[in-house]
């Protein structure tokens, strides 16, 4: 666990995990999230690569934005994580906003992303598709994250997740910067520059970013994967933990 401190004096967390001479993986979380959203994945990511994950400024143990940001903002926060750990290349796994801010990165920085990995993610506002249906009981707002009756299957472990997201710091005005960072930006028109290999991952009952955004990603990158977890709501890596890693590192393994 470290603090690394960007030019503006922003300090972001960030947690190192697995051998420092393994394949390094930057893990970039959703919007409002944090390190400990990754719990269910990072030991078994972390067995086969150097596992790098942080707080976007705004979210979890990292300082809140001292004023408007730009997509350019979280991308290069991203790289300045990776220069403080003397990392040259990454493969960089992106979740929702986080997979934003990994596209971005692939553009702006080409030679930094050994490979992308986008999951339950978009191209930007302007471009991105809609879910039919958002309905959800009222009060309940988080059970949108999940598929469809995944929170009454399993309540022992939504109820883990929602006590564990409870107790990080909240930060409203980090995550409205986030918002507006997003609302500002915009990739479609570039997806097809994108050199990295890439793989599209996206649960098919997402409730948050409807699942069609994942095919018009794998098409409009040259060469994408486009993998599916059935019956995965937003939080896929969180119902289906296994089953995502298994397919990130069966495609990091073909990309080393």
């Amino acid at each position: 666990m470290a603090l690394v401190t960007r030019p503006d004096g922003c300090r972001l967390y960030v947690e190192s995990h697995g051998d420092p001479w393994a394949p390094a993986l930057l893990l970039l979380e959703g919007m409002g999230g944090d390190t400990p959203g990754w719990r269910r994945n990072i030991p078994t990511l972390a067995t086969a690569c150097h596992v790098l994950a942080f707080d976007h400024r705004g979210n979890g143990r990292s300082d809140d934005p001292t004023g408007a940001v730009s997509m350019a903002t979280f991308v290069d926060d991203a790289v300045g994580i990776l220069d403080a750990f003397d990392v040259e290349r990454a493969h960089v796994y992106g979740q929702s906003f986080g997979g934003m801010v990994a596209q971005e990165l692939a553009l702006t920085y080409p030679r930094r992303a050994r490979s992308l990995i986008l999951a339950c993610t978009h191209p930007g506002p302007a471009h991105a598709l809609q879910v039919g249906d958002r309905a959800v009981p009222k009060g309940e707002p988080w059970r949108s994250l999940y598929a469809p009756g995944f929170p009454d299957a399993h309540p022992e472990h939504v109820a883990e997740d929602l006590a564990i997201g409870s107790q990080g710091a909240q930060h409203p005005e980090g995550q409205r910067r986030q918002w507006e960072a997003m609302q500002d930006w915009d990739a479609f028109d570039r997806l097809g520059t994108i050199t990295a290999p890439t793989l599209v991952l996206h649960g098919t009952e997402d409730r948050l970013v409807a699942a069609a955004n994942a095919s018009m990603l794998a098409e409009a990158i040259r060469g994408a994967e486009l993998h599916w977890l059935e019956g995965a709501g937003h939080l896929y890596h969180s119902e289906q933990a296994a089953a995502a890693d298994a397919a990130v590192l069966e495609f990091i393994g073909r990309h080393p």
